[in-house]
């Protein structure tokens, strides 16, 4: 699509100059992330989460991103994403980048936290500095917890190199037969069931003489793979332990379920998740960097790995389970505790034990909800005492005649899907869409579909070609001789735990044209429909981009028409080059438009004559901003809209998403409200440059800090 800039010449707006790469805008994300680990403002525990957030997600990328860049280098794959690099330039790129960015995260923890956490009374030790009394009280330990289930390998013509797991532990150990001299290898996998740090006992913590003005030791402990290393002899028995180098293999993880051949989708995502677990190249190894070239080498070519596939590293390996350390009773180490908060408006909703409650009166949640639609926004607002306690009435309401519900991901102990099991069992209609291809969540999702099935909830798996990401609530109730149906559309998983630390916004309602809409979109993941039109929600892949488009070009023509345009969008991504396009033929026109993008962003902003009136930010806090919020100004008659969908392919083409539109108007303020807190952000806001890097904003001299996150809780706390 071609747009005439002005008095000049045609500007190809599909130019791959005007767009940034997803794959290597995703690590300046990941980049953001470990920031927050190097932010002294942080809290000392709070920076360590950072350090594990940044590996655990970089796990993820290669396990599915890096992995399908070299499956697209194996294919020949010719057809390029928007921005015009092959698949190899991108992981030449994602080399360059990353290296140096891992060195800069194991150098901060080594240098910087490590010390930090030693003079807090909190020692993560080496077997090597520890006293006598310590080793022994570790080589009784691994002799009682760990030698017993350990598996050496050996490596030699008549053992063959061993299959390495998934993202396991290993240390590769060199050995010499104590009478032939021969030289030889082997494998020894750190088991993952136990404790990554194996904690000292109360009386053998003495605090190290060169850190001896610390205060009181709070814990203390060592490694797990150094004690198997330092007690490796009762394995090899008459053998000469040489030495021993830990390394850690990523391998390609994502699933490959043909679902057009498949009879059974459940059956057919379990076969791939045996396969996950036991196939899958390898894709990165991580070594430390005293490993010596010829075991380096040896594990090169055994895994089929190239020089920059090969990540070392100073120190141990595998920050992310320093997370583990949170749990430490050390609270002015970590944030400050937040206790989530019923909504003012649900406060005279019964909060008796429910299945005793009487649903006949007002004051339960579907009277409140009878009398207004009601906006939720978490970790701000309670889930349980909002999203869960909705369900939870209506499995024991008895005049709840059906339930519906669409499930991406929950918690492994869900009181979401305990309640669908107690309406099913209350004689309800209940039924469920339960996502078994939300990656990394099959397992946990095979088992609640098995569990809801077994308990009389018909579950459904989902539409051939198509995730069901939506999050979506509908509930039939009986009143007066007459049908009301109440939805809940959100823009977050039914998980309470990710509830807790994901800012993710709901909205309850009984307006009929919603209610039939949710019908509408249930019987079409359930049935047979090709539904397509709906009456105020906007679906994927039916007409959801097409109406974003639309919105946008609204704002165009109005800026055009010497009206105001302005549009303000919340999402965790935006890669779709149609929508993309559309922004800057607005931003051409004049439309002012401002862009809260937590992750990836392809979109080049402050480009002249094409996109110097988009302002592209994200923000990077104690809580994951997850929420999707849409703002069309509209000549003064705004549209606003949440929802589940970010400005992604993925989720426009190829996933079922559903945006609502946010009609009251007091609640429609509310989110305004909210995105101008978000964009006046100058503690946790980050801003993108026309050259794709990121500036983290701070405050004037004579401006206060605003933390968008603190100042939203302490609204909250006084709000309710």
């Amino acid at each position: 699509m071609r747009r005439r800039k002005k008095n000049t010449v045609d500007i190809n707006l599909t130019d791959p100059q005007y767009y940034f790469n997803r794959e290597l805008s995703w690590l300046e994300f990941n980049s953001r992330v470990l920031h927050e680990a190097f932010d002294p403002r942080t809290p000392l525990l709070e920076r360590l989460k950072f350090l594990g957030i940044f590996s655990s997600n970089l796990d993820e990328y290669f396990m599915v991103r890096v992995a399908a860049l070299k499956e697209q280098v194996e294919a020949n794959v010719t057809k390029l994403p928007p921005d015009g690099r092959t698949p190899q330039e991108q992981l030449d790129l994602i080399d360059e980048r990353l290296h140096p960015l891992v060195q800069k995260q194991h150098y901060h923890f080594n240098q910087a936290l490590r010390p930090h956490l030693a003079t807090q009374g909190v020692f993560l030790l080496d077997y090597i500095d520890l006293s006598q009394e310590q080793r022994t009280y570790l080589q009784s330990y691994f002799q009682e917890q760990v030698f017993p289930v350990l598996t050496p390998l050996a490596i030699d013509p008549s053992h063959p190199f061993p299959y390495i797991s998934n993202l396991s532990l290993n240390l590769a150990v060199v050995i010499k037969d104590s009478v032939t001299e021969e030289e030889l290898f082997a494998r020894v996998k750190v088991p993952g069931m136990l404790p990554r740090f194996i904690s000292l006992p109360i009386e053998t913590q003495v605090t190290p003489t060169s850190l001896s003005k610390s205060r009181a030791t709070v814990w203390a402990g060592v490694p797990l793979e150094q004690v198997i290393a330092h007690n490796l002899e009762p394995l090899f028995p008459g053998m000469n332990i040489q030495e021993y180098h830990p390394f850690r293999i990523t391998r390609n993880a994502d699933l490959d379920v043909e679902e057009d051949e498949a009879e059974d989708l459940m059956l057919a995502i379990e076969q791939e998740l045996r396969k996950r677990r036991f196939g899958g190249s390898v894709v990165r190894m991580e070594i430390n960097s005293s490993m010596p070239d010829h075991v380096r080498e040896m594990l090169m070519q055994e895994m089929d790995l190239a020089p920059t596939d090969v990540y070392d590293v100073e120190g141990i390996l595998c920050l992310k389970d320093l997370m583990s350390l949170l749990d430490l009773p050390l609270p002015e180490l970590k944030d400050s505790p937040w206790t989530a908060i019923k909504p003012a408006v649900l406060r005279r909703a019964n909060d008796i034990d429910i299945e005793k409650a009487a649903f006949e009166n007002d004051d339960n949640f579907f009277g409140t909800i009878r009398k207004q639609d009601i906006l939720v926004h978490h970790p701000y607002h309670s889930f349980s005492r909002s999203v869960q306690r909705f369900i939870e009435e209506a499995a024991y309401d008895p005049e709840v005649l059906a339930i519906k519900m669409t499930l991406y991901r929950t918690s492994g102990d869900s009181p979401i899907l305990q309640a669908l099991i107690a309406a099913a069992a209350n004689g309800k209609q209940v039924a469920a869409l339960v996502e078994l291809k939300a990656r990394f969540d099959e397992e946990n999702n095979i088992t609640w579909a098995k569990k809801l099935e077994s308990a009389g909830v018909h579950v459904v798996y989902g539409l051939v070609g198509l995730k069901t990401h939506t999050k979506l609530t509908l509930v039939v109730r009986r009143e007066e001789g007459r049908i009301r149906r109440y939805v809940h559309v959100g823009t977050g998983n039914y998980n309470p735990k990710t509830a807790r630390i994901y800012t993710d916004l709901g909205l309850f309602s009984c307006r009929e044209d919603l209610g039939a809409d949710a019908t509408d979109l249930f019987n079409f993941l359930t049935g047979y429909s090709r539904q397509k039109s709906y009456r105020k929600l906007l679906v994927a892949p039916v007409n959801l981009r097409d109406r974003m488009i639309e919105f946008i070009h609204r704002e165009t023509d109005h800026q055009r028409q010497g009206r105001e345009g302005r549009i303000v969008a919340k999402m965790n991504a935006l890669v779709d080059s149609q929508i993309i396009v559309a922004l800057y033929e607005a931003s051409q026109a004049g439309v002012q438009i401002d862009l809260i993008i937590r992750g990836i962003c392809c979109l080049r902003p402050g480009v002249k004559d094409v996109s110097e009136n988009i302002r592209v930010m994200s923000i990077v806090g104690r809580f994951l901003e997850h929420s999707r919020v849409f703002y069309f100004h509209n000549d003064a008659d705004p549209a606003v809209l949440i929802g589940s969908a970010d400005w992604m392919p993925r989720n426009l083409d190829r996933r079922v998403e559903a945006v609502v539109p946010v009609e009251d108007p007091i609640l429609a303020q509310d989110l305004q409200e909210m995105l101008g807190i978000l964009l006046a952000d100058n503690r946790q806001a980050w801003d993108l440059q026309p050259d794709g890097r990121y500036v983290q904003r701070s405050p004037a001299t004579d401006q206060p800090e605003q933390s968008a996150q603190k100042i939203l809780m302490e609204m909250t706390r006084a709000n309710n």
